[in-house]
């Protein structure tokens, strides 16, 4: 039988906990590599990114006149 949805998936018993297992794994995999990469950036990444939306770029000025 192919299931037609996520809800027929998830409503059988014999699989419902890997499936969980298995989706709980993939968050925490992509939270911990965000958190790992956000902290490995330089600090002075964030130092030039944290003005850049104050900074009057001239470029940007004169292709939007």
């Amino acid at each position: 039988m192919i299931p037609q949805n996520f809800k027929d998936i998830l409503s059988n018993t014999d699989n419902a906990g890997f499936y969980q297992t298995l989706a709980l794994i993939f968050f925490m995999l992509f939270f911990v590599s965000l958190i790992i990469y956000v902290f490995s950036r330089p600090k002075k990444y964030y130092k030039e990114e944290e003005h850049a939306p104050l900074e009057d770029d001239e470029d940007d000025f004169n292709l939007k006149n």
